[in-house]
């Protein structure tokens, strides 16, 4: 593991405006940076960068965070991934921590094996760009297949000499281990034979999310027919097959940009839509999707459009695998091209506006086009219909969202001519069916655990959340001030009621939110709000001065950043507009803070003595008229009023 101490140098040393400046044109905007936003379609700048609190704010999506959680959202690194860029952009050296013997092991061998298959990459590129073989043989190819240069090295595209050991001496002569060779694929080791797998062929790596390699894929050019056309690394400990997308590290800013990824069959169509200006696509490589797969665009887009040649056979069989997609809660639609075209040809031999527009106008909705598909195909044979509908209905069956369900029922049943009610009627019986197959899986007799009912309505909720980030906000903004409050101070006089009185005391705002949450027991019921209250509170009493953002936000919880973000960088949005020249003035921070700090406090207090009152209430309706419950009730009231005046509320 990367140690504390380098974390805390990486946190210290890298310039959020200097790393964003690489993916964003940034303008100054008083003590500020903006941007257009680099997660979004937009002409008008959104996008906040503040070089001084070294946080970053999209209104336009509502990301936010600081430079580590840009480069987890920009470049999907995972946190170790965005530390170690950063490490190197700055020439920082990486501590690791003492691990297990165990732990070392693993982590050694998978970084040995990432540092094999990235010099294989290298090789095979070198062999193609400066060898004679992979000039007349694997350059050749390419460039027959339209690929321009540029193209070429995009993919780090490459050629493997026609010879049983090429890369397997080379490697080892260059200090890389025959066990590691062997690991990743590249070598097959046979009776002390050493044979290089990807030999005569030229290479397509294939890399991560990130951009490590992690396996290649093969094109063999010979007219060797004893050998398999296409080959794939084996399954190892870097290289999963169903959990890698080829072209994901490529295509990953354009997915995420424009919300929709093209998926296709084969590498040489993801390469070639790339070179013609479409730069989201992603393709399986050949094998059916997988459930990882899925998800691993869904992090990017929930919108994907599945290409298909026009080849008509291998269609129907392809269509029962995009089921998944739906699963995933995914939106899904089909583009078939002309008959004889596939990705590759069509985009070779159009312009990018004819792709994007062809796309834009073929592609159908998933479910719409599978009921039009299989109604042609049962048209005259009413048995055939009947299971063309059972299958579209499974389909249906798959989307988790109700209200989409109605709608496709919809659809279908004016595209297949058949009521609705037939329709959801074989939808509750699928459902039935599949409710049975997973009580099935249940142990024997298990209880299920109730589920407690939630009483409080929505208003509630997000009354209480409000209040819950009020507080947080206030801590963040001016938890270290110390100000004067006015303190209630509650008593009964003869006649049993409550009367208050008052008196001023002098308190830092972090000091007297902690001891009234405290003194009334209250405990944010928000996990995030939660967590974080207390490590500001922690922060502010061990006396380190003023908040230090960028320390408080060292942490990969990417929930709780873009809360604090959200909440810091509020009261900079005006700077997006150039509010002051259009006479419009914002109130200078921390005006009437001591109003706000009681009101939020007193809020909190009202809303909870309504929650109490309902309580009893309800207790009240389920057993007998208790005296002592009834007197607490009007307890509660009259202290609800005492608050209400306080707040200068109207009951």
């Amino acid at each position: 593991m990367i140690s504390r101490s380098t974390i805390d140098q990486v946190y210290e040393t890298a310039r959020l405006e200097e790393v964003i400046g690489e993916y964003v044109t940034l303008k100054k905007s008083g003590a500020n940076f903006k941007g257009l936003s680099p997660f979004s379609q937009e002409r008008t700048p959104s996008f906040m960068v503040s070089p001084v609190k070294q946080i970053w704010k999209d209104f336009s999506s509502g990301k936010g965070g600081n430079v580590i959680a840009f480069l987890m959202e920009h470049e999907h690194f995972t946190y170790p991934e965005a530390i170690r860029y950063l490490a190197k952009k700055y020439n920082i050296e990486i501590e690791e921590t003492e691990e297990s013997p165990e732990e070392k092991q693993i982590k050694d061998t998978k970084e040995s094996m990432f540092l094999v298959a990235q010099y294989a990459a290298g090789f095979f590129e070198k062999n193609l760009w400066e060898t004679e073989a992979g000039k007349s043989i694997g350059l050749t190819y390419f460039k027959e297949r339209g690929f321009k240069d540029e193209t070429l090295k995009k993919f780090a595209l490459g050629y493997s000499p026609d010879s049983y050991d090429a890369l397997s001496k080379q490697a080892q002569k260059d200090g890389y281990k025959l066990e590691f060779l062997e690991k990743t694929g590249l070598v097959i080791v046979n009776e002390n034979r050493q044979v290089d797998r990807f030999r005569g062929r030229v290479i397509f790596p294939i890399r991560s999310m990130s951009g490590r390699v992690q396996g290649f894929g093969g094109r063999i050019l010979s007219q060797n027919t004893k050998t398999a056309k296409y080959l794939n690394s084996p399954e190892s400990e870097i290289y999963h097959k169903s959990k890698a997308l080829y072209g994901i590290y490529e295509s990953k800013q354009t997915i995420a940009k424009d919300n929709v990824c093209y998926l296709v069959e084969g590498y040489t169509d993801v390469i070639q839509m790339h070179q013609s200006g479409i730069t989201n696509v992603v393709s399986s490589s050949g094998t059916a999707l997988t459930v990882d797969q899925i998800r691993m665009i869904n992090r990017l887009t929930s919108d994907i459009v599945v290409l298909f040649d026009g080849d008509a056979a291998g269609l129907r069989a392809s269509l029962r695998g995009i089921d998944l997609i739906l699963e995933q809660g995914m939106n899904v639609k089909v583009c078939s091209f002309p008959e004889g075209e596939d990705p590759d040809s069509f985009a070779k031999n159009h312009n990018t506006d004819e792709i994007k527009t062809f796309l834009e106008e073929k592609a159908k909705d998933f479910i719409q086009f599978k009921a039009s598909l299989l109604s042609d195909e049962g048209k005259n044979d009413p048995i055939r219909k009947a299971e063309t509908i059972r299958e579209i209905v499974e389909s249906i069956s798959k989307i988790p969202d109700v209200i989409k369900q109605e709608i496709y029922i919809q659809n279908c049943a004016e595209i297949m001519q058949i009521s609705e009610d037939a329709l959801f009627s074989a939808l509750a019986q699928i459902n039935q069916k599949n409710k049975q197959k997973e009580s099935k899986k249940l142990v024997p007799n298990e209880k299920v655990p109730l589920v407690k009912k939630i009483t409080d309505s929505t208003a509630k909720v997000n009354r209480v959340f409000e209040l819950e980030k009020q507080i947080i906000s206030i801590l963040l903004t001016y938890g270290n001030q110390e100000l004067n409050f006015e303190e209630i101070i509650l008593k009964s006089n003869e006649e049993g009621e409550l009367i208050q009185e008052s008196q001023n005391i002098s308190a830092k705002v972090y000091e007297k939110i902690f001891l009234d949450l405290q003194q009334d027991e209250i405990e944010l019921s928000q996990d995030t709000f939660k967590k974080l209250f207390y490590q500001l509170i922690e922060f502010y009493q061990s006396d380190q001065g003023d908040l230090n953002l960028e320390k408080i936000m060292q942490t990969d919880d990417l929930a709780q950043n873009e809360i604090i973000t959200d909440l810091v960088m509020r009261e900079e949005q005006h700077q997006l507009h150039d509010w002051e020249k259009r006479n419009v003035f914002v109130k200078e921070k921390g005006s009437e803070v001591v109003q706000l700090v009681s009101e939020t406090i007193l809020s909190m207090r009202r809303y909870l003595i309504d929650q109490k009152i309902a309580e009893l209430q309800m207790e009240t309706k389920e057993q007998e008229k208790n005296q002592d419950t009834l007197q607490d009730i009007i307890s509660y009231q009259q202290l609800k009023k005492v608050l209400s005046n306080k707040l200068n509320r109207v009951i």
